[in-house]
């Protein structure tokens, strides 16, 4: 009885934590999207730069959260090929966002 409890309450947060990154990438998007529209339309001074980096910090802190999820959910009954699976998706997000957070340093911020 207590495993099953267990599995539940990990199935939640697992859920919980993909949620939140798929919310915080959404924002991300949806805020980058209102400032692109906010400088071409109505010429507001939002430097395409910060723009950038703003969306690509928010891509890089929702990837955390799904690898979070992820390794929550090979904690309910991992096999082999579960961890093997884990690892590479784990070893790929993590390439992304160290990429994607390096380009996001590599950006200056216009004045």
């Amino acid at each position: 009885m207590e495993f099953i409890v267990y599995t539940d309450i990990i199935e939640i947060l697992a859920f919980f934590f993909s949620v939140v990154g798929a919310v915080l990438i959404g924002y991300g998007g949806i805020t980058a999207a209102y400032k692109v529209f906010l400088r071409e339309v109505f010429k507001r001074p939002f430097g395409y730069n910060l723009i950038r980096r703003e969306f690509t910090s928010k891509i890089v802190f929702g990837l955390e959260f799904f690898i979070a999820s992820d390794v929550l959910t090979t904690l309910i009954a991992p096999t082999r090929e579960e961890i093997l699976l884990l690892a590479v998706v784990v070893i790929i997000r993590t390439v992304l966002g160290y990429f994607l957070a390096r380009e996001t340093e590599e950006y200056q911020l216009e004045p």
